[in-house]
């Protein structure tokens, strides 16, 4: 296949390029950020995006966005991926804002869909329970119909972005007698709402990113139902295939080699450069060809959204190599640096920032977060390869 940009394509790339440069600051690599101002500083970054509609730019005028096609929108998650610029995405975004496009009312379009483009709403996806997470059919927080409410009690864990997090999309079980996935249905939850508590998870990187949330007794408007009562596990199987599609990842993959393959160039491992090293440059070239391969199934996965498709079995296999991928690159990433691969961003003497010991760390949770390798290989050869079940 030969693939190329036009020229209003390629303009439009050294648009977002130039502004990504002018507006990350040059030390933003050397700040060492606690939680709160990393948040605060990405909230800052997200609004000046959302002043120019570029966060969701693919998206309808009447909802915020600009129109465009996918292909900008890719474009553009290619370059604030690669430049590491924080705030251009999000759940409500890349998750939450297609599905109520899909199975929303009006009345939730209108009420979120613009306040999710400004970076003025943040969402969280509560869909994981403790014994439901590669099995989420198994769910059983309920949400049970009381008048005009549904009062709601459970457990999600795992909630990314939680504890910032304005609304919830939340899965939660209304016919327990139904088979298990056809009794489940899809809420918007105000994460203010009296009866819910946060406890945070600390993962293995020292980061607060996750949390277990309980619900008891909460109380939430009927309205907050998304789409049609008890048919809520395929509108979840919808979000998890956006959640899954994104390009993203490989732009950012591409970032880091392009961190090593600079290391390589200037350290001296015996006198001799590790990029005149063959076992290097053959590993280094490896990691280039896969990152490549991947971009073109992530952009598979766009051809289809552009065509008003969703992707299925294509976004599974996007989430299955490109997490697959961050390991290998950051097994790679670790054997070139040695030693001093393990140090962490607060030493000075670790290279490329410290950001190899933490891919190395984070890399594990991507396959299994959003649906584990083996689920979505499963997906791949039932949906993409006709295998039975």
């Amino acid at each position: 296949m030969e693939f190329n940009w036009s020229e209003d394509e390629l303009a439009f790339r050294r648009e977002v390029r130039a502004f990504l440069r002018a507006e990350l600051p040059s030390d933003w690599d050397q700040r060492n950020l606690d939680e709160e101002e990393s948040f605060q500083f990405s909230r800052e970054c997200a609004k000046k995006l959302a002043a120019k509609k570029w966060r969701v730019m693919h998206w309808p005028p009447e909802y915020g966005g600009l129109g465009y096609t996918h292909w900008r929108q890719l474009i553009f998650n290619e370059e604030v991926a690669y430049h590491r610029f924080p705030g251009a995405g999000d759940l409500g975004t890349s998750v939450v804002g297609p599905s109520i496009m899909i199975y929303g009312s009006e009345e939730q379009k209108r009420r979120f869909l613009n306040g999710i483009g400004s970076a003025e709403l943040l969402f969280c996806q509560l869909f994981t329970e403790p014994g439901a997470g590669s099995d989420l059919a198994a769910l059983q927080t309920r949400a049970v119909r009381d008048g005009d409410d549904y009062i709601i009690n459970g457990q999600k864990i795992f909630t990314s972005g939680g504890h910032h997090a304005d609304w919830g999309w939340m899965g939660v079980r209304t016919d327990p007698t139904a088979p298990k996935h056809r009794g489940i249905s899809t809420l918007v939850v105000n994460m203010r709402t009296p009866g819910i508590s946060i406890r945070p998870l600390i993962n293995m990187t020292g980061v607060h990113a996750q949390n277990e949330i309980f619900f008891d007794d909460v109380r939430v408007p009927a309205n907050s139902l998304v789409g049609v009562e008890n048919r809520g596990w395929y509108q979840m199987a919808t979000t998890l295939d956006f959640e899954r599609s994104g390009v993203a990842r490989y732009a950012s993959a591409k970032r880091t080699l392009d961190d090593l393959v600079a290391y390589a160039k200037t350290t001296q491992r015996d006198g001799v450069a590790l990029a005149s090293q063959p076992s290097v440059r053959a590993k280094l070239s490896e990691m280039h060809i896969e990152i490549e391969v991947g971009r073109f199934i992530g952009y598979r996965t766009v051809s289809m959204q552009q065509k008003g498709q969703i992707p299925n079995k294509e976004a599974s296999a996007s989430k299955v190599f490109g997490a697959e991928l961050a390991q290998r690159l950051a097994n790679v990433g670790m054997n070139l640096l040695g030693l001093y691969g393990q140090l962490t961003r607060e030493s000075r003497h670790t290279p490329i920032q410290g950001r190899l010991e933490r891919l190395y760390k984070a890399a594990v949770f991507g396959t299994i977060g959003g649906g584990s390798s083996e689920v979505n290989r499963n997906i791949i050869a039932a949906r993409g390869l006709g295998l039975p079940r």
